[in-house]
């Protein structure tokens, strides 16, 4: 993406984005103009060129930054965790996390997958597909060690995803539940859905807890 030369570049071209999050996420990709765009940021629409080429830019520039992010903090999550039921814990944590902060960048990588053009919706499937390998290289070598039981990875990778990022939906600060309590909810769905059972009445029956295991 291309910048002014000077101080106030850099600072536009954030005002810039973070005017599209907002204008995006309120009437869609179609609906927002770019002069609608410069008008919230508050520079002529010609300026806006020396930041960005097209809308189309500006919105796979958007998708792609905010799963390059994605990626990179679920691997910090993940870091220095080794036991299959601990990464699926700090992964479910981390997303709902994530997707209770960054509600509208999610809406638009989501709603909008639709409005790329094809080089750049293949390259954001591609980076979502990465993403979703974290989560079936973590149920898979749970499956592997005994502590989990999954009848198909990648049916299950989707359906943990979906339950997850659900919460976009109806999540609003300052509910009922604290964040923390959200979070341990959604650790026992997911956890509980992948325990090996045999293992998982184990730990119910009070033995010793076997690593891996994941209960409740």
């Amino acid at each position: 993406m291309a910048r002014t030369i000077g101080s106030f570049g850099p600072k536009t071209l954030e005002a810039i984005r973070k005017a599209g999050v907002r204008l995006i996420f309120e009437h869609g990709y179609e609906a927002m103009s770019l002069r609608q765009l410069a008008a919230e940021v508050g520079i002529q629409v010609g300026s806006l060129y020396n930041h960005i080429s097209t809308k189309q830019e500006l919105l796979f520039d958007l998708v792609q930054d905010h799963i390059n992010d994605l990626l990179r903090e679920l691997d910090l999550a993940l870091e220095g965790r080794t036991d299959p039921a601990d990464q699926l814990r700090a992964f479910v944590a981390f997303h709902v996390t994530y997707h209770m902060s960054r509600k509208r960048e999610v809406f638009i990588a989501n709603s909008e997958l639709r409005s790329l053009e094809s080089k750049n919706y293949d390259a954001v499937v591609s980076l979502r597909g990465a993403y979703e390998q974290r989560l079936a290289r973590i149920l898979a070598d749970g499956v592997s060690e005994g502590a989990f039981e999954v009848v198909d990875i990648q049916v299950a990778t989707f359906a943990i995803l979906a339950l997850l990022t659900g919460l976009c939906t109806w999540y609003r600060p300052g509910g009922r539940l604290t964040k923390e309590a959200i979070i341990a909810a959604h650790e026992k769905l997911v956890l509980s859905g992948v325990a090996s059972p045999a293992l998982a009445g184990q730990a119910r029956k009070g033995g010793k807890r076997p690593r891996g295991v994941a209960v409740g």
